[in-house]
């Protein structure tokens, strides 16, 4: 049902345009507020997340070369140990540790 009250079709405008500036207020403070904590954020010194998963993928890969590197001393050391007492192969004769 229509009608032709001027009354009613102002008022609708308005509510139409009150929903629309609340909409445009709306926008304004979401930009604001993310502007503020993107400052903030930068001021405390936070690291980019795409930045920690390439030192912590750094960090995987360091420890398993680590461990590849202790496990190729071990056997370096058993073989040094072996050629310097070659008659004492029962006995556990190993160079020292580092």
């Amino acid at each position: 049902m229509q009608t032709d009250n001027p009354f009613l079709d102002g008022l609708a405008r308005l509510f139409t345009d009150a929903a629309g500036a609340a909409q445009s207020v709306r926008a304004e403070l979401d930009t604001f507020m993310r502007q503020r904590l993107e400052r903030l954020v930068a001021d405390m010194d936070f690291v980019p997340r795409e930045e920690f998963e390439a030192v912590k993928e750094m960090a995987a890969m360091a420890r398993l070369e680590n461990e590849r590197l202790a496990a190729k001393l071990e056997t370096v050391e058993q073989q040094l140990a072996k050629s310097t007492h070659p008659d004492q192969e029962g006995t556990d004769n190993t160079a020292p540790k580092l």
